[in-house]
């Protein structure tokens, strides 16, 4: 089998990046047999996103890397539906594309859809990606022969918006190796970095839909006891920003594995979810949830998170209250259920959404 993966998003840090690159990652260590392409396609990142790819070279792996801007890749593919991919990649049984471009291709293709956020929530997402992802989306329910999704919630949206069940598989993610419980001594030096003393709470992604609003509101009645750390792009808010309240902006990995380790509990009662990847990265850095019921949130939760109304600030207290009274309860549990997922299961799953070309 010869396997085409766009792996273009692979350098922009986000979310799509770290699926990508763990996919990619497991992929070539589970299957020897198969030939993969990893296609690139980036102008201002292209010496980056080399050396990245140049990570992933071994003997069944061929890289294909062109000085293609997205809005390039958006013209010539989500709209004109001009140049297959195979002219850059060669023939190929499978072609995985990306989540930003559907390639024209004559096998069998493979998408991941991991949230339907722009059309859930096109006033927070810019006008220009609403309308790539709205061409991109038209495509892939034309073209596309599988669609892997990360959760039973986001299934169930792509299904709303028109894709045939049947073509629809549930591959779930999982965390980035690197998170993991770290001890005080480590703590303390990301602390230190960021001037944080005593307590804090951390919160993380500061759109609408992540709910910071109702958290700040929530939190005000422990900022005697501790800050709220928030990481995430500062934006225009709806609320009084005091001095409890610290925003941090982006920051490496590094250290925000360090910043969970070290807060009384992430809270994240987010009102949507196409998987909900701080969840886990916080239990498996023994920082115990407060999150919310809805979307796909309960399924990574399990057992592990105490679970609120997003739309309510009271209920969003009692959670803060009830995670603050059963901690290292919740911790426990939060170290079991992230341990339950898995990349190596991911990339498994993956290959089986492959193999379907066979049938």
């Amino acid at each position: 089998m010869r396997v085409i993966i766009d792996t273009s998003q692979i350098v922009y840090g986000t979310g799509v990046s770290v699926y990508t690159e763990n996919l990619v990652r497991n992929l070539l260590v589970l299957d020897k047999k198969s030939r993969y392409v990893l296609f690139g396609g980036s102008l201002r990142q292209k010496g980056e996103l080399t050396d990245i790819l140049s990570e992933f070279s071994q003997k069944n792996v061929d890289i294909k890397i062109y000085p293609f801007a997205p809005s390039m890749l958006d013209l010539m593919w989500n709209r004109l539906s001009v140049l297959p991919i195979e002219l850059f990649c060669g023939k190929a049984d499978v072609y995985h594309s990306s989540d930003w471009v559907q390639a024209p291709f004559g096998g069998f293709k493979v998408t991941t859809v991991h949230d339907l956020s722009p059309f859930l929530f096109p006033d927070e997402t810019p006008k220009k990606i609403v309308a790539v992802h709205k061409r991109r989306f038209e495509k892939l329910k034309r073209e596309v022969d599988r669609v892997i999704v990360p959760s039973l919630a986001t299934k169930k949206d792509c299904i709303r918006f028109g894709i045939d069940e049947s073509r629809i598989r549930v591959v779930s993610e999982a965390v980035d190796r690197d998170f993991k419980p770290k001890n005080k001594s480590e703590v303390d030096l990301i602390k230190a970095k960021y001037k944080i003393e005593g307590d804090y709470f951390l919160a993380v992604g500061t759109s609408k839909r992540k709910n910071l609003n109702k958290i700040v509101n929530a939190f005000n009645n422990y900022r005697k006891i501790a800050k709220l750390l928030v990481v995430g792009e500062k934006r225009k808010f709806d609320f009084k920003i005091t001095k409890e309240v610290v925003f941090l902006g982006r920051i490496p990995k590094q250290d925000l594995i360090g910043l969970y380790n070290g807060a009384l509990a992430l809270l994240y009662p987010s009102f949507y979810e196409g998987f909900g990847l701080p969840v886990l990265e916080a239990m498996a850095c023994r920082c115990p949830v407060v999150t919310s019921k809805r979307s796909s949130l309960s399924e990574v939760g399990g057992d592990a998170c105490v679970y609120v109304d997003p739309s309510s600030i009271e209920s969003i207290i009692d959670g803060i209250d009830q995670i603050l009274k059963d901690r290292d309860s919740f911790i426990k549990k939060g170290l079991k259920r992230a341990r339950e997922f898995s990349w190596r299961k991911s990339a498994l799953d993956t290959l089986s959404v492959y193999n379907e070309f066979r049938l």
